[in-house]
């Protein structure tokens, strides 16, 4: 995440090989480095981000969720989703000066969500809830309120959803209380049924 190393890198074609690398055969090993590296490429550097979306990145992303034995990719995918769209938003609500202003400008080149939306990643992020693991669901819980306000209609719909997240709300409220009896008042499955709440509330 070196500005001018980032910038090296695209001006050397880095980001289209990596993005070759996602999106063919290659071992798990190969794409998760892969992945790492576009993510340190795409932080805090709004022309990458878009030419990464010229360059058809977001399919590209999309194709690993429907490969075989990529899981532990899907949750690095939605970190990395979240941190760019968070990152915007915190820009655009920031103080700033002159040279955050043309930074800013050059965010409003990145139109990130409508192309989230128009992929119809809502459901592909909603349905990463089913997985075990509570740390994957803490993030994917992060993006899916996170894309509530542009995902809202579609996720009304969504019978499957409103299963799963009846099925995590009594699972997270026997931990939450498991966790209360045990003397922990602020615990991380108290965290977690929160954030279910709060989307079930919106929905």
């Amino acid at each position: 995440s070196n500005p001018k190393v980032q910038i090296e890198a695209i001006e050397g074609g880095a980001l289209q090989k990596l993005l070759v690398i996602l999106a063919t055969e290659q071992p798990l090993a190969v794409k998760k480095k892969a992945l790492f590296a576009l993510s340190s490429m795409l932080r805090h550097f709004p022309y990458a981000q878009q030419q990464f979306l010229k360059l058809g990145g977001l399919q590209v992303l999309r194709s690993l969720f429907r490969q075989k034995g990529m899981e532990t990719l899907y949750v690095r995918v939605v970190t990395l989703l979240y941190d760019l769209i968070v990152e915007k938003m915190l820009l655009e609500d920031s103080e700033h000066g002159d040279q955050m202003e043309e930074k800013i400008q050059q965010y409003q080149q990145v139109k990130l969500v409508p192309a989230v939306v128009e992929q119809d990643w809502c459901v592909v992020v909603s349905n990463l809830l089913a997985m075990p693991e509570h740390d994957t669901r803490e993030k994917v819980l992060k993006l899916v309120g996170m894309l509530m306000a542009f995902c809202k209609e579609r996720y009304q719909g969504d019978q499957a959803l409103s299963t799963t997240l009846s099925l995590l709300r009594s699972e997270y409220e026997e931990l939450a209380a498991e966790e209360q009896r045990e003397g922990d008042r602020d615990g991380y499955f108290k965290e977690l049924l929160g954030s279910v709440n709060t989307i079930i509330q919106e929905l």
